[in-house]
């Protein structure tokens, strides 16, 4: 079962990884980070978290907050974790360029609102 408790750190570990995406795909081109393994697997493992955290919230938390579509990043991460010899670079960069930024406030806003009611 899952613990609403732990809603907040799940939103941490999401908005973690989200930062560390956003930070490194600055700093790589598509060619480049698919082109070097340790750094494309980089960005995938950081998917995972993101899908992983998801996963663990609560399903009360994700029906209140049913505007994400938790259900499609919960698939996703189930994909590159037991799929791993499916992954099409172009949709990981395009997940890591389009969707992660457009995750972000949404996750923010959850986090601060699950914050101030600690």
């Amino acid at each position: 079962m899952r613990d609403q408790t732990n809603d907040l750190f799940r939103l941490e570990h999401i908005l973690q990884a989200i930062e560390v995406l956003t930070k490194n795909k600055t700093k790589y081109s598509f060619e480049e980070a698919t082109s070097d393994p340790i750094v494309f697997f980089g960005f995938v493992k950081h998917v995972e978290i993101i899908g992983e955290a998801v996963y663990m919230l609560s399903k009360e938390f994700r029906a209140e907050h049913s505007d994400v579509d938790w259900d499609m990043i919960e698939k996703m991460c189930h994909v590159l974790v037991h799929g791993y010899y499916h992954i099409k670079p172009e949709q990981l960069w395009a997940t890591v360029e389009n969707d992660i930024p457009s995750l972000k406030p949404i996750i923010e806003k959850y986090y601060m609102e699950l914050k101030r009611k600690e």
